[in-house]
This record gives C-alpha cells, structure tokens and sequence, in this order.
C-alpha cells in the first residue's frame, strides 16, 4: 500500500525519530563519498504550480545522489492547464512515476491528486502545509541541541503554511511553540483547535514576549506567494515582527535563528541576524537535501 506525506500527521513521532536519524545517517555517507543507490531505477516526478528554488532543487539532487532519476513538471505545461481533471492526470502520471512531489497554490489539489493516484504524493508546499520544510528544521535544531525536550520554539511574523506545519509539529514532540502573529493574521483556527488538545502551544501579538528565553527564533516572509496584491498593507502590519537584535537580546545566550527562505532582509529579519553569529540559516537550507532523500527511500523505497 502506497503512502503519502501531505502533512505531519501522516506520521507519528517514532516514525519521524527513524527518518531524522536516517537522514544523519545520508547526511554523513554524503560527506564521505559514499552516496548508495537505494532508489536505483526509481523515478520521481516533481509537479509545481509555484516557482521554487530549495524544494526543486534537493528532491531533485536526492534523487541523483539516490541513483534515481526525477522529471520536472510545470503545471502549465501538461494538459492541467487546459482543463484535465486533477484525478485523470494522478491515475495517469501513476502508471509512470514511482513517486510525485507537488508544489500547489492549494492544499485540496493535493488531496484529490493523492485521492486518486497509487503512487506516493509528498507535499512540496501548499497554501496550508509545509511539511517537508519543518523536518529540515527539526533535524537542523536537533543537529545543535541533541534533543527537542524542553526547546522553547519562538515563530514570529506569519501565520502562514510554516506556521500550521510547526503547530502540527508541537503535537508530536515536546517542546514550547509560542507564536507572535499580528491579530487576524495566526495560523489556520481549526489546525490550531486541533493541536491544542494534545499540546500546549501560546498565540501572542507581542513579538518580544514569544522571543523572551526562546531557545530558537523562526521566521518566515510577511508577503507568501500569491499575496501580492496584500503587499503594502502587510508590510505595515508586520513591521512590528521583525527578527532583529532587539529580539536576540530577550532569547537565550545560545539562540538559533532559523528562516525557511527565500528571505526579504530588512523587512522580516535584518541582515545582520541572518548572517549573524547565532543564524543556523544556511545549516538548515542544506538539510532539505538530506531529510528530503530519508523521506524518498522511507516512500519510494
């Protein structure tokens, strides 16, 4: 039976224990050279309805290094954008893939593209999830902290798709999630319903309240794709939540500054933050690669 990543709840936290360890272990053989071919013969098609540097990028590396193979699928480009139905383009795009990323504008695209294909469908980014960037940012806090027990987790800015993802995440580890969201703008209120029934997570307007005695600050960019036309009217809403020095000064001496990217700087982070000395920015960048092939072999393999 095939089986599909579309949010963090279609795996529970041993099972992504055992995929975070395996992508230290890839992590590892990488850096000495000894990339195996695990997904020989395997090929992975990567459907995108949004432009994408890092999600594109890695699957893609994964595969190669993987022994596998990928094909890139713009949306507009196959017979969806002339009015295929999603279902008949999943049951097809099954008969020759062994596996398909999806990048969408929204998130029931996904669920009726995974409805109907018998391949396994990874969530590449929708409006309402981002699972595959929060494995990244567990395992790169976890490469520094040796555990999440007791980690104290400050999102500032956005309650956007990252947002939903790592309260979808705080149900699955222990750790503090406390997220600072300008009134109107916090993550979905059902996801948010939901998560509070197994964890405790805080919702504040006070971005300096979130960051005090956080073992990590996490942000995220105040316009999304496919908010454009919100532009000028987010920017001064936001401006209050931005990731600066006067909020490493309330996190702890050891903090971790986190950004999914692509960054803005100046306006969600400063310059001097994200290269600073606490930014793991770039570490985390990199892990998509290496959480990314653990979830290929666990789904492909």
């Amino acid at each position: 039976m095939e089986r599909d990543l579309i949010s963090l709840q279609d795996f529970n936290r041993w099972e992504i224990e055992a995929l975070l360890k395996r992508a230290s272990q890839l992590k590892e053989e990488l850096q000495r050279g000894h990339n195996k071919p695990t997904l020989a013969a395997k090929t992975l098609g990567l459907l995108f309805e949004k432009a994408s540097t890092r999600t594109r990028v890695s699957f893609q590396v994964g595969m190669v290094q993987l022994g596998g193979s990928s094909l890139f699928l713009n949306a507009s480009d196959l017979q969806l954008g002339r009015g295929e139905p999603i279902s008949d383009t999943a049951r097809v795009l099954s008969r020759y893939l062994d596996g398909v990323v999806l990048r969408t504008v929204s998130h029931q695209t996904i669920l009726e593209f995974a409805r109907y294909a018998t391949i396994p469908v990874i969530n590449g980014l929708s409006d309402l999830f981002h699972p595959c960037q929060i494995l990244a940012d567990l395992f790169t806090i976890l490469e520094v902290k040796g555990t999440m027990c007791g980690i104290k987790v400050a999102y500032v800015g956005d309650g956007n798709n990252v947002a939903n993802s790592w309260v979808e995440a705080a149900t699955k580890f222990p750790f503090q999630l406390t997220l600072a969201c300008p009134k109107g703008y916090g993550p979905d209120k059902e996801i948010m319903k939901a998560a509070n029934e197994l964890a405790s997570i805080e919702l504040t307007t006070d971005a300096e309240e979130a960051a005090a005695d956080a073992d990590v600050l996490y942000t995220d960019v105040w316009v999304s794709m496919g908010d454009e036309a919100q532009e000028q009217k987010r920017r001064r809403i936001f401006k209050r939540y931005q990731l600066n020095d006067k909020l490493l000064e309330v996190a702890k001496n050891d903090v971790l500054v986190l950004h999914c990217l692509p960054a803005h700087r100046e306006e969600e982070i400063t310059s001097k933050v994200l290269e600073g000395h606490f930014s793991i920015i770039l570490n985390q960048a990199e892990n998509r690669l290496h959480v990314q092939k653990a979830v290929l072999e666990a789904l492909l393999g």
